[in-house]
């Protein structure tokens, strides 16, 4: 069921489904999240902060399966470092209206990428302010691997005050908060970095069979470090870490803005989904 906010038993719902989270899990991990590309992780002093607030980027409406996709490899990332990361919940706070701009979440994409769906706790709101506040309440649960927080464009709610609600409900939980933005330009916010991400299209495999999500990353912002570099990288599923592409393949020099030969996250082409949840494979709160 849909969590919207104005009605509050959807809101106990998901308070219920974070305490059954907690029940399977201890508590979160501490420290830095590396990334696999040790020039990456150079410059962000051994990986990005668990404990903060993370912003991604689109670069374009076109490029938001990239940006999902590189903001899910970040959430799978952070439980490597965990002796039971497969057991973490990554709750996913998604806005309507990016359903009925890019379709609904396919849970075979999802396990394309490397995240089993069961892991995954889908909670849908009507409005801006509602993705914000089940993702604030989210972030204050420390038995979950990550928080995905994806509303459209500019929501009126998030302000540098909104921003830092979150930054410091990451801070006390030790869970990584990233929060996907597409359709909005940048802001002051509470972030520890931010991204910007476009698609890249990936070389494909031996019988031309699709090769790696590729994705060319800037880092936009990073609080008491340096920023302005890019890099390009690639999604290694088996061992759900990034690799770095190289600049001088013929591949790269010529597809800094070619879309995807595929989707990162095959999206619902039809948008037919059961209304439990049951055909998509997505647990949802309520």
């Amino acid at each position: 069921m849909p969590l919207i906010p104005e009605t509050a038993p959807t809101l106990s719902d998901l308070r219920r489904s974070l305490t059954e989270a907690a029940l399977r899990s201890g508590p979160a991990a501490t420290g830095r999240i590396d990334l696999g590309v040790s020039a990456l992780d150079e410059v962000l002093n051994g990986g990005l902060a668990r404990a903060a607030l993370h912003e991604v980027y689109a670069a374009e409406v076109a490029d938001l399966a990239a940006a999902t996709g590189f903001a899910l490899g970040l959430a799978l990332r952070a439980g490597q470092a965990e002796e039971k990361a497969s057991d973490r919940t990554i709750l996913w706070a998604r806005q309507d209206f990016v359903d009925a701009e890019a379709g609904r979440l396919h849970a075979p994409g999802l396990n394309e990428l490397g995240l089993d769906p069961a892991r995954l706790l889908l909670v849908r709101a009507r409005d801006g302010e509602g993705v914000l506040r089940a993702g604030a309440e989210a972030a204050r649960c420390p038995a979950l691997g990550a928080v995905l927080i994806e509303p459209w464009g500019e929501p009126r709610p998030f302000d540098l005050t909104a921003s830092r609600r979150l930054a410091l409900a990451a801070e006390a939980s030790g869970v990584p908060v990233l929060l996907l933005r597409v359709a909005a330009a940048e802001a002051p916010s509470a972030a520890r970095t931010r991204w910007q991400v476009r698609a890249l299209a990936s070389r494909a495999l031996e019988a031309n069979a699709p090769g790696a999500p590729a994705f060319a990353l800037r880092l936009l912002r990073q609080r008491g470090g340096a920023a302005g570099r890019e890099w390009r990288v690639e999604w290694d599923r088996d061992r759900h870490c990034f690799a770095e592409r190289s600049l001088f393949d013929r591949a790269s020099r010529t597809d800094h803005a070619a879309p995807l030969s595929r989707p990162l996250v095959p999206l619902s082409g039809d948008g037919q989904v059961a209304a439990d949840g049951r055909d998509s494979g997505l647990r949802r709160a309520g």
